[in-house]
């Protein structure tokens, strides 16, 4: 798999979601309704920090993922599930912002990516991305020049939480895009010399950790190569995740990254001063 992001074109959305974006966007210009998975201290701290929240918005998509076979004794990547996986997220995150787009948001905060397996199908894995719209007020404090959205035109994407994103915001940074890495890897399984050579004796599995290293990385450099094609100066909130997908051989390893990236608003960058706050219980 190459380090190119797949060019991702705007998604249609179904008539419902339409129809349910159109009434939410009536009722929030009426200071109305909203919908949101927020907890009431983020939003409140969302409110704080000069957004209002306009609606859950999400999207999805199944995908049918390809089958691949490993070399056994070989440690690779499996490019034909990396991509799928990858691909079918990137389809569920641009139907997402389509409904943001569609709401006239700004940006979708707490954004959360799930995996789902049906019965209804082998190899069906449906890929789930939900979070809360917002829009920033017109007296929104460090709002900057080119305005709120990421440099696609679309509203930024962020997985951090209410608490975060005002963290983010009162400290001189604002929120780009949520990026991501995968890599689907297959651990190479041990030789039968190199088992009885282990055996009784204390070493280093080097076949293994050097597989594990290399899916690891190959993860990283593409989260990372995401956050320098929307220009931004870094990540944050960095996660690595492992899977092993149902139906796959259990050497076969998913490696996920996902992080939100930023840029600077504020020439000088002054977190807010820590607080001591002090909980009275019964």
């Amino acid at each position: 798999m190459s380090n190119q992001r797949p060019q991702t074109q705007r998604q249609p959305l179904p008539q419902h979601a339409l129809e349910r974006i159109q009434r939410m966007r009536q009722q929030a210009a009426q200071n109305r309704f909203f919908t949101s998975d927020l907890s009431v201290k983020e939003f409140l701290l969302v409110r704080e920090a000069g957004f209002e929240c306009l609606g859950l918005v999400m999207g999805s998509s199944i995908y049918h993922v390809g089958y691949q076979r490993g070399n056994y004794y070989q440690n690779m990547e499996m490019g034909v599930l990396t991509q799928a996986l990858y691909q079918a997220r990137e389809l569920a995150m641009a139907r997402m912002e389509e409904e943001a787009h569609e709401l006239g948001a700004d940006g979708v905060i707490g954004v959360r990516l799930n995996i789902k397996q049906h019965e209804f199908g082998e190899s069906l894995v449906e890929f789930v991305a939900i979070g809360t719209a917002v829009k920033a007020r017109e007296a929104a404090a460090g709002s900057p020049p080119g305005g709120w959205r990421a440099p696609s035109g679309m509203p930024f994407t962020s997985d951090l939480s209410g608490q975060d994103f005002w963290m983010l915001l009162q400290s001189g940074y604002r929120p780009v895009s949520l990026v991501m890495g995968n890599c689907v890897y297959h651990i190479a399984h041990q030789s039968f010399g190199g088992w009885l050579s282990s055996v009784g004796n204390n070493m280093e599995m080097t076949n293994y950790t050097q597989g594990l290293y290399d899916a690891r990385e190959l993860a990283m450099e593409r989260l990372q190569y995401e956050a320098q094609l929307d220009g931004a100066q870094g990540v944050v909130g960095t996660e690595i995740h492992e899977t092993t997908h149902g139906g796959w051989d259990n050497h076969v390893i998913e490696f996920f990254c996902v992080g939100t990236s930023v840029l600077p608003i504020k020439v000088e960058h002054q977190p807010p001063e820590p607080q001591l706050v002090m909980s009275v219980t019964e």
